[in-house]
């Protein structure tokens, strides 16, 4: 079973940056992702990424503004996020999953992290 640890998030101005971090403790995923959720809104997939092959995939909201990568040797998955904007606000999730073919369909992970929570403002 994958245990993920996440880190980073915060608040930052509109047009600024933060970066999120997340470590698994296994090596059964296939894949992983971030997520979001603001208030009152269903919970959305933001990026994800192959363990493998490094191959990705972005929503249209976050594409060219933020980037999914991993490194290996430390197990981890990170997303830089650029250019906020005060709509990026949300509680974000680092997922993985093993069963499906990438993408950004939440039943599509079996595992989730603690949740971090990015804040932008205007």
């Amino acid at each position: 079973e994958e245990q993920l640890v996440q880190s980073g998030g915060g608040s930052v101005q509109a047009g600024g940056s933060l970066r999120l971090s997340c470590q698994a403790s296994g090596s059964s995923a296939t894949y992983m992702g971030w997520f979001r959720q603001a208030p009152g809104k269903e919970r959305e997939g933001v990026a994800a990424i192959t363990v493998v092959s490094g191959r990705t995939v972005y929503s249209d909201s976050v594409s060219g503004r933020f980037t999914i990568s991993r490194d290996d040797a430390k197990n981890t998955v990170y997303l830089q996020m650029n250019d906020l904007k005060p709509e990026d606000t949300a509680l974000y999730y680092c997922a993985a999953g093993r069963y499906w073919p990438l993408g950004l369909v939440t039943g599509a992970y079996q595992y989730w992290g603690q949740g971090t929570q990015v804040t932008v403002s205007s």
